[in-house]
């Protein structure tokens, strides 16, 4: 009998496996077609100034409108991801956003792309919450985790590279029309994503996160403090260059090669995933990034600033799958990875606001930011390690 159970056991390996590694893939995947636009929107915003002659407010409201709606579609996914069947809602949502794209090819008016782009932005951003709240599910949320940032690096810089050729000959619609096409192509795996949560007719928390909501709630608060941090800083490095006395070919060239530096942190931290301990990969991760915004400071040379650029890039990309799987260690049914995403957004949008208004108070501006930026990191820093608990992870 013992001999029955064990060969069936073995036999169920492969199944397992491949199972394993289909949702992988449609993780990957969909959280990496999904944001594309805001990847690749230099190229993008570029492509839009010239074909349909927008200025600087109107393309600035149509992505801000993008990232809003992709954040803002957590709200109803409080209500359907309990509910619903995720490999069905998945369909659908994938069916959306093809949709809106394809009518995105043939928009010749900027008010009906700025609905189609919300429309794109609420089926994508919809896509993305099943994509976070099913690596929180997996065995290894860190390695899924850095899979996921790494396949929106890699997908970002490919685009990059591959769009002003394609707006030569095809115009704005080739990135609407190319990103239907993708998706069109990963729909077949939203088969592979789970049915649904494992525990979601129980509660949003694990049994044994030990301080429950208020874990969550720190969670939270790091995510938030984490991008206030790093995208006020990144929206102006090019800037941070020019005050430096550096010229634009050369910060150009440098924060190119940073995104390099980037793969390599996500990939750094999928290959490690728990054969690494989290607490100290997310105090070196804070710290590496940390220091990286103090070489900033002052009036960098070439060299400093590209040190500072690489290490940054790097230490944020490998940090961050730490900081979404020490959500997911406290998280069951998937609702605290979604509200992850509404405060994920929100820190995107609120770093780069904030970061302008301290930049236009005076020549000493950019000082200014960097130095808050190190606080804000610091506090955040203590805040994911305080939603550890007492767990040693």
């Amino acid at each position: 009998m013992s001999q029955t159970l064990s060969t069936a056991s073995v036999a169920a390996r492969p199944a397992a496996q491949a199972a394993s590694a289909g949702r992988l893939a449609a993780i990957v995947v969909f959280a990496a077609i999904v944001p594309a636009v805001l990847l690749m929107a230099p190229a993008v915003a570029s492509q839009l100034a010239v074909q349909l002659r927008l200025g600087p407010v109107s393309i600035g409201n149509l992505f801000s409108a993008e990232l809003g709606a992709m954040s803002l579609a957590t709200l109803p996914a409080w209500y359907w991801l309990p509910r619903l069947d995720w490999r069905r809602a998945a369909l659908g949502w994938a069916g959306l956003f093809v949709l809106a794209n394809l009518l995105s090819v043939w928009a010749d008016a900027y008010s009906s792309l700025f609905a189609l782009r919300i429309v794109s932005a609420l089926a994508g951003g919809s896509l993305m919450i099943l994509c976070m709240s099913s690596a929180a599910a997996s065995a290894n949320p860190d390695r899924v985790y850095g899979l996921w940032v790494m396949g929106q690096l890699v997908l970002g810089a490919v685009g990059l590279a591959v769009l002003p050729r394609l707006f030569a000959l095809y115009g704005i619609g080739a990135c609407y029309a190319g990103l239907a096409l993708l998706m069109a192509l990963a729909t077949p795996l939203a088969r592979h994503l789970p049915a649904g949560a494992p525990d979601a007719e129980t509660t949003a928390v694990r049994p044994d996160a030990g301080g429950g909501r208020g874990l969550a709630v720190l969670g939270i608060a790091a995510v938030l403090t984490f991008y206030l941090s790093l995208s006020g800083v990144w929206t102006f490095a090019d800037g941070l260059a020019r005050q430096a006395g550096l010229s634009a070919q050369a910060s150009g060239d440098v924060l190119a090669l940073a995104t390099l530096f980037g793969v390599l942190g996500a990939l750094l931290a999928s290959l490690l995933g728990k054969r690494c301990w989290r607490r100290p990969a997310l105090v070196l991760g804070y710290l590496a990034m940390l220091a990286s915004i103090a070489l900033w400071l002052g009036a960098p040379g070439l060299m400093r600033f590209a040190v500072a650029a690489f290490g940054f890039k790097f230490a944020w990309t490998f940090v961050l799958p730490f900081i979404l799987a020490s959500l997911a260690a406290i998280d069951s049914s998937g609702r605290l990875m979604s509200t992850t995403n509404l405060v994920l957004g929100g820190g995107l949008a609120l770093g780069p606001m904030l970061a302008g208004h301290i930049l236009a108070s005076g020549p000493a501006g950019f000082q200014a930011l960097l130095t808050l930026a190190l606080a804000v990191g610091g506090v955040s820093l203590g805040l994911i390690l305080a939603a550890q608990g007492r767990r040693s992870v």
